[in-house]
């Protein structure tokens, strides 16, 4: 299966705070916020969900088509990236724009702040998507993962044009876009991810109930952090897969893209979902533990192990012949 990811590359700025944010927050001034945190750690990262997604799908050991706009200032993360397998000629490069940032701050709860600025990503918008199905000779799949607005309309047309499935990852961006292009959105993914935040907020932003959100996509697919994953179809008994246990520190940035990579080559290996979901739940764990999204390197006897304590003997064993990537 060939996978194009679209979306938004960017660099992360990621800071530790020691306390909670809750305790500097005043109940009764909430309207006049004016709050500086010192923090203990600064981490300067390769991000983006688009480039996480791809990330994770090439360290599997497939070939993602990366899909996205960046400034000139992206070269080092193009050869990263390059270099770890990922298709990056589609990459549109802004003449003017510098790449996106994604700034975070993350507490002692493991809550967070960010600021998110979008540069070059705005550009993105004037990609077309039967350009990048010509210059690759043809794409299975399609991933609209958050990402200019615009261009997530426009891709989702273009797949719809080209006949092409598409999975929608609307994510970050449910809190900013209307009723209609959030409906716009939903017009016949194969696969719809959210996680449990986002599965009760995208009904309020398209005004539709769960069960009507599920008539419009294939199978809907969302995250529940340390309680696992929830699998719906119409017509079929949901699923939930527990997700695999972490251990030490915590870095929760980029845990859900790293879960749509296992589950998506899941799919390009024609595995079912429940074995789909158990590889990306321990791509997941894995991301959660590194600091960076782009910054794991996956060995094969360790990730092995994670599947085969969480999940049994068994699933590992189906799960090995498909890993031969992996050192």
């Amino acid at each position: 299966m060939r996978i194009a990811v679209t979306g938004s590359i960017a660099t992360d700025h990621l800071m530790t705070f020691p306390g909670r944010f809750t305790e500097q927050l005043l109940a009764g001034s909430l309207d006049k916020v004016s709050l500086s945190f010192l923090v203990e750690e600064l981490e300067i990262r390769r991000g983006g969900v688009a480039a996480n997604i791809a990330f994770g799908l090439a360290g599997l050991g497939l070939t993602p088509t990366l899909v996205g706009a960046v400034g000139a200032d992206w070269s080092d993360h193009q050869l990263w990236l390059k270099e770890h397998g990922v298709d990056t000629d589609s990459v549109h490069v802004s003449a003017t724009h510098h790449t996106a940032r994604f700034v975070c701050t993350t507490d002692a709860d493991h809550n967070q702040i960010g600021s998110f600025y979008p540069g070059a990503m705005s550009e993105a918008r004037t990609i077309s998507l039967r350009e990048v199905v010509a210059r690759t000779g043809g794409i299975d799949l399609v991933v609209v993962s958050p990402n200019d607005p615009e261009a997530m309309l426009r891709h989702t047309r273009d797949c719809a044009e080209l006949g092409v499935p598409f999975a929608a990852d609307i994510s970050q961006q449910l809190a900013t876009m209307g009723r209609d292009d959030v409906r716009a959105l939903l017009n016949g993914p194969a696969y719809l991810f959210t996680n449990a935040y986002e599965s009760v907020l995208i009904q309020e932003r398209t005004g539709w109930t769960e069960q009507q959100i599920l008539g419009r996509v294939g199978t809907w697919v969302t995250t529940r952090g340390a309680e696992g994953v929830h699998i719906e179809r119409v017509g079929v008994r949901p699923l939930d897969v527990p997700a695999v246990p972490a251990e030490g520190t915590l870095e929760p940035t980029g845990a859900g893209d790293a879960f749509r990579a296992g589950f998506l080559a899941g799919l390009a290996w024609d595995l079912g979902h429940q074995d789909a979901a158990r590889l990306g739940s321990a791509l997941a764990t894995t991301v959660l533990e590194t600091t960076g999204t782009q910054s794991y390197a996956l060995r094969r006897a360790p990730f092995l192990g994670r599947l085969r304590d969480t999940y049994g003997a068994e699933a590992a064993t189906t799960l090995a012949p498909y890993l031969g990537a992996l050192r």
